[in-house]
């Protein structure tokens, strides 16, 4: 009987993705293109469509499992054989399932998968209570992981011991090891997927690349005044235009300067590419952060990289990023400064990438500034902006030149276009 296989995506190559949830069961019948399963890789969700119209037969690599691109996930019984087959076998499927796996009220008025099902029932949690992030609302297995985080936060009362007669003490039953062995008391939270993902790509950074970190100030006065004649012009136009945009169309003519700062080392050569990918370091508060790309800055204005910028932060923060979005970067932006941060070091670059900008806190600051051939103290809108780069591929040299085209443009911007 001719079958249907379900495969790893090919655009998947050079990640690691990890089976997150599966969106149906086995006995679901499927039309071409429905989502049958997620993904989570590079720190992003993806769904894996169904490659054809039939019936949801075998599940080869369900929960947890590492998905190669390639790798046979399931395979579907083709639409036209399932007309022939005997109509009992879903139902006797889907009965054999509701008889191991007792499902709840709750459960049955909406479309669980099976992992988000276990998961509810190992959390001891209704899914009516919690909001879906999928696709039209469905409840995903993150949904169904952060509720249990949310819940584990909050203060715990027994109403048992409001309502219960006293009972007689209990001995006490040692929780901690000994301080010698611990160091005092402690709480030991496991490492969810994004923050091991986070680990291994800086621990992979710093062991194949020597970073080098220089640091220059700017002045935004310029920027500031740039922004505030134009801002409310943007907004009728549906654009927020930030200081990130800026900075990014900044960096497009800083590249001129230095062209090997975006580049790639290998071995034997150095890549210099045409295309400037730049990637924005974009917080997901006690998620972490994930990094979407402006794809081919060199080729937008500053209201395409303010709109390129807004749909992609959007996005990112409502967990909606595709794997495309996350590709292809060729420099990074880590806009710390606005939490706080005037200055970090080093910043770690992305690899295979040559360099990344860390901007700090802009903040008014006292400096020294001729006019009319005459010193004087004036204050200024000033932020710390620095450069690091891997020491294989570029020099100070190059580093200073990049930074100090970087600063003229910020400090030039030309207060009308």
């Amino acid at each position: 009987m001719p079958m249907i296989d379900i495969l790893v995506p090919a655009e998947q190559e050079g990640t690691k993705a990890i089976v997150r949830s599966w969106l149906k069961k086995i006995g679901d019948t499927v039309a071409i293109d429905d989502p049958l399963v997620e993904l989570e890789t590079d720190k992003v969700t993806q769904e894996v469509p169904s490659p054809g119209a039939g019936v949801l037969v075998e599940i080869l690599l369900d929960t947890d499992g590492v998905a190669i691109p390639g790798t046979l996930l399931g395979r579907l019984r083709d639409a036209v054989d399932e007309v022939e087959a005997t109509p009992e076998a879903p139902a006797e499927i889907a009965a054999s399932e509701s008889q191991s796996a007792p499902t709840t009220s709750s459960e049955s008025e909406m479309r669980l998968s099976p992992s988000v099902r276990r998961a509810i029932r190992e959390h001891d949690i209704d899914p009516a209570t919690i909001t879906g992030s999928g696709k039209d609302g469905r409840i995903t297995r993150a949904d169904v992981d952060q509720a249990a985080e949310e819940r584990a936060a909050e203060p715990k009362i027994s109403s048992r011991d409001e309502v219960s007669p006293p009972q007689a003490p209990q001995p006490a039953v040692p929780i901690l090891q000994p301080m010698e062995q611990t160091g005092g008391r402690s709480t030991n939270i496991p490492h969810d997927r994004m923050r091991r993902a986070i680990a291994e790509n800086m621990l992979n950074s710093v062991t194949a690349a020597p970073h080098v970190t220089a640091v220059f100030e700017a002045d935004f006065s310029a920027i500031i005044g740039h922004r505030k004649r134009n801002k409310a012009l943007f907004e009728e136009q549906g654009i927020n235009l930030t200081f990130t945009a800026y900075i990014m169309a900044a960096c497009v003519q800083a590249m001129r300067a230095a062209p090997a700062i975006n580049s790639r080392w290998h071995d034997d050569r150095l890549e210099l590419f045409s295309d400037i990918n730049i990637g924005v370091g974009t917080a997901l508060g006690e998620k972490g952060l994930v990094v979407p790309v402006v794809h081919a800055a060199q080729d937008l204005s500053l209201s395409g990289i303010a709109t390129r910028l807004q749909d992609l932060i959007k996005r990112a923060r409502a967990n909606k990023l595709a794997p495309g979005d996350m590709r292809g970067g060729t420099f990074s932006i880590s806009n710390h400064g606005v939490s706080g941060s005037l200055f970090a070091s080093p910043i770690i670059i992305s690899q295979p990438q040559s360099a990344i900008l860390g901007v700090g806190k802009l903040e008014k600051r006292v400096v020294v500034r001729e006019a009319d051939g005459v010193d004087t103290i004036q204050i200024r809108p000033m932020a710390f902006v620095s450069l690091t780069i891997d020491h294989r591929v570029v020099d100070g040299h190059q580093t200073n030149g990049w930074l100090s085209k970087f600063v003229e443009v910020l400090e030039s911007w030309p207060l009308e276009g």
